[in-house]
């Protein structure tokens, strides 16, 4: 079975030769392979007539066509097609009555139209593309299945789901006025109904109470994060989608989250997509692993059990179905404190003291060795940002100043929220800010290979997605002169397996280049993988923050782990952080010895 996708965001027939079309040999051999399509001017591939040979891939200037080959069997297993050369859907999961179930895989691969087909929001066409998709081609499709008896609840009009959407900035362009007033509409849309959770101890458990009057406009990316989830659980329905849930929320907000979407599972069917290993591991029963090629397909694996499906992600191959999703294992180490730190300050800084309206943070006096990668971890709110910007320069301290070993020492900053406002395709805005930098063969085997920028090269940075505009803010950061890079937040909006490409990537380029980083992140594994020492932020959130460090990495862990009040042990297989129930035996021992980080 071959299948041929065209990237409608990338093909641009208007800047092109039509390579496509002149060097497909069946279109010289006088039959219509790659015909133009009518509607819109693009290419369109007769996927029954294609060969295979690859031609038309290659010479496309904005590699925007792929073809694949894939097995006859999947054929029997196609969901839904997104028009023709469009994405395709192999297969869906069930929802299961008492557990979380997880799904894993890249951005682009088909999780959120998984979500879309189970919440009822999308008809899956199984590839029909004359006729639409509705309930009773899905019921027809899965008869004698156990999605036979799920779908067949969507013919009882008292059957509800409730979605909490992947991207939760777009909720104030969909509601207006205060955020009481959103989830009053919430609560009568209940029909009398009680939600299953009472709406005090939601907000509470969210810490929202503190923004009921203020207007949505105004919420931060967290708090909007926070708001569409207590609007998801305080709906009364049937099952429960949550999209990506802990997107810019801390460790403190992610567990509480965790846990109320848990105790939700005990009772009602529950779905959750998450890039956060960490979390996934605590949050879900069962993991459906998606492979595949982003934008193109992308096919569901069989269920396991969440350690066992983890462990297989993170190797790269699943054995049952015999695929390679991966050619390579993600591995996680130990690194010890490495010795030569000692002679080799780079940057000092003196007790640092910076003061807002409503706002005040201290830090302790520190240093930034050469070669060495700080993680800054903490709660939302209390400082970590405001330290960054007083190290880049940005803001200055109330009291206290910064001191540089020496005047030539650079400093670069990737900033914790990006927004493209230049109509600029990636490859100019390299060229015209660091030029000698994004040419140099050093930093395109470290960086921009690693991060797949050649894909992203002719893309305008405002059509860009958040995953790929991280990737390309980073690389930039990382493509100046700098002796330290400071990077806010860099796993945001990555799927799992880019977070630890890029820690990976991160920590490769320190240590060859002798430069040092410091790195704002809340993803523990992307910490683990990336960190030499830590920086531990704590006080009061949105009034008073106090940054503690810089720690070694097992110390720092042990100190904000025990802040959050969980443990984590190591897991035997890859020795990725796996997070410890809370009041189990491990658990109990390791608060004991004061060992909340490595076991």
């Amino acid at each position: 079975m071959r299948l041929a996708v065209i990237n409608k965001k990338k093909c641009n027939p208007k800047r092109c030769s039509l390579e496509c079309y002149k060097y497909c040999p069946r279109n010289r051999m006088g039959e219509k392979c790659i015909i133009e399509n009518p509607k819109d001017g693009r290419p369109l591939i007769a996927e029954e007539l294609c060969v295979g040979c690859g031609i038309c891939v290659h010479k496309c200037p904005f590699e925007a066509i792929h073809i694949i080959n894939l097995a006859d069997e999947l054929g029997k297993d196609l969901i839904h097609k997104f028009g023709e050369n469009g994405f395709c859907l192999y297969r869906l999961p069930a929802p299961v009555k008492g557990q979380v179930v997880g799904l894993l895989g890249p951005n682009g691969i088909g999780k959120t139209t998984i979500i879309n087909i189970l919440s009822g929001h999308l008809n899956p066409n199984f590839g029909d593309l004359a006729t639409p998709g509705s309930l009773e081609k899905t019921l027809e499709h899965f008869r004698r299945t156990e999605l036979y008896n799920y779908f067949e609840n969507f013919k009882k009009k008292n059957f509800k789901t409730s979605l909490k959407p992947q991207y939760v900035d777009s909720l104030p362009k969909l509601y207006k006025g205060k955020v009481k007033n959103l989830l009053n509409k919430v609560l009568e849309a209940n029909d009398g109904e009680e939600s299953l959770k009472k709406p005090k101890e939601v907000l509470s458990r969210l810490g929202l109470e503190h923004v009921l009057e203020r207007d949505i406009s105004r919420l931060s990316g967290g708090e909007l994060q926070r708001l569409a989830i207590a609007a998801t659980l305080l709906r009364d329905a049937d099952v429960y989608f949550f999209d990506e849930p802990s997107s810019y929320l801390d460790i403190y907000q992610r567990m509480n989250m965790a846990k109320l979407i848990r105790e939700l599972a005990a009772e009602k069917p529950t779905v959750v997509i998450e890039h956060d290993l960490a979390i996934l591991d605590f949050l879900t029963d069962m993991v459906y692993i998606l492979y595949g090629k982003s934008g193109a397909y992308g096919v569901v694996a069989q269920p396991r059990g969440t350690r066992h499906a983890i462990n297989i992600y993170l190797s790269g191959y699943l054995e049952k179905e015999n695929i390679r999703f991966r050619n390579y294992e993600i591995k996680f180490e130990t690194h010890p404190p490495r010795k030569e730190w000692e002679s080799g300050s780079l940057l000092s800084f003196p007790s640092l003291y910076k003061e807002f309206p409503n706002f005040k943070l201290e830090t302790n006096e520190g240093h930034i060795h050469r070669g060495e990668v700080i993680g800054v971890v903490g709660p939302n709110a209390t400082g970590k940002t405001t330290f960054v910007k007083m190290l880049a320069g940005v803001l200055k301290p109330t009291r206290g100043e910064l001191w540089l070993d020496s005047e030539s020492i650079k400093i670069s900053y990737k900033p914790q929220y990006i927004n493209p406002e230049e109509e600029i395709k990636v490859r100019e805005l390299f060229l015209s800010e660091v030029e000698k930098g994004y040419r140099d063969t050093f930093f395109v085997n470290q960086v921009k290979t690693p991060l797949g920028l050649e894909e992203l090269e002719n893309s305008l940075l405002t059509e860009l997605s958040g995953g790929e505009l991280q990737r390309v803010a980073v690389a930039l950061c990382l493509a100046r002169e700098a002796d330290i890079y400071l990077l806010d937040e860099p796993s945001a909006y990555l799927d799992s397996n880019q977070r630890m490409e890029m820690a990976k990537m991160l920590r490769r380029f320190i240590e060859k280049s002798k430069k040092s980083a410091l790195v704002v992140d809340h993803d523990v594994y992307f910490i683990d993988i990336v960190s030499d020492s830590l920086l531990v932020f704590g006080g009061e959130p949105g009034r008073y923050g106090r940054a503690r460090g810089p720690f070694s990495l097992r110390e720092g862990m042990n100190a904000f782990l025990k802040d959050v009040g969980i443990s984590f042990r190591r897991d035997p297989d890859t020795r990725r952080p796996r997070i410890n129930k809370v009041g189990s035996k491990l658990d109990r021992e390791q608060r004991l010895k004061g060992e909340y980080y490595y076991q």
